[in-house]
């Protein structure tokens, strides 16, 4: 083959191969494009500023059963193993955590087996902190849930809605759980209020408290519908109160044991 034909077949390839490139290129383009318009309605308003709605927790943190829910035990040391190692043994109710389907329903989905979709969400934040200052044992109602659709529009479908009641602030006190008597006392959702949200297609609600049910709830009744229909609770957010009642994205990490009722989960907002 002679030099002029080498170079006119070698610049031929390259053209062929660059329309290729540009063609897949554009393809790809298009396939972002479509991740982002569907992400768009969760993630529209999101500015960057990022919040981490968990609490660190060790053996000490406040339980419902007063048990500890982490415990420790060292299995390598850096002198002489050369490295750190804890061997961990973990209630999966305990800390910032997920409650999953199957905690309160058999044959419920199981914390692994929650959807993913819905494991990035519209955060919608209830505030009734004034009145929970008042009434430990406050609920978010019904007319809560009207009072914050008539200010910020519409429930979203999968959104997350969160109670803000101003728990986080009590962390460290024993009145985070339970009043001097040692009666469990901190606010949660009434039933009425999460049936209707169920008719909103929220797939999430979310405490700052110990439990998606007030502390002197005497059947669970929000855990007992709320969960068999499917849906998830997480419970003891923090720094609620940080974020505008509607706007910010949450990011659920949920954990992915096999089989698993729920468990401690790392939960941060963008907004």
């Amino acid at each position: 083959m002679c030099t002029a034909c080498l170079i006119e077949n070698v610049k031929s390839h390259m053209l062929s191969r660059r329309s290729l490139f540009s063609g897949a290129a554009a393809t790809a383009a298009m396939g972002v494009a479509a991740g982002a318009l569907s992400a768009r309605p969760v993630l529209a308003q999101a500015k960057g500023r990022v919040v981490d709605l968990t609490h660190a927790y060790d053996s000490d943190f406040p339980t419902f059963d007063g048990k500890p829910g982490i415990l420790y035990e060292v299995d390598k040391n850096f002198d002489p193993d050369g490295y750190h190692l804890f061997k961990l043994t973990i209630f999966e109710h305990t800390g910032t955590h997920i409650d999953a389907p199957l905690h309160f329903a058999e044959g419920g989905t199981s914390v692994d087996a929650l959807p993913v979709e819905n494991l990035i969400a519209p955060l919608c934040i209830v505030d009734i902190s004034a009145r929970a200052a008042e009434d430990p044992n406050a609920v978010v109602e019904p007319a809560d849930i009207e009072a914050w659709v008539s200010a910020n529009g519409e429930i979203p479908a999968g959104a997350c809605v969160a109670m803000n009641s101003g728990w986080t602030a009590r962390i460290g006190n024993p009145a985070w759980r339970n009043l001097p008597d040692g009666t469990l006392a901190f606010p949660g959702f009434s039933k009425a209020a999460t049936d209707l949200l169920a008719q909103t297609g929220a797939a999430s609600i979310g405490v700052d408290t110990l439990s998606l049910d007030p502390g002197n709830s005497p059947d669970f009744a929000v855990h007992y519908s709320w969960l068999p229909s499917g849906r998830f609770g997480i419970e003891g957010l923090a720094n609620l109160e940080q974020l505008p009642a509607s706007g910010a994205t949450i990011f659920i990490g949920a954990p992915k044991h096999r089989g698993g009722t729920g468990g401690p989960a790392r939960i941060l907002a963008m907004h």
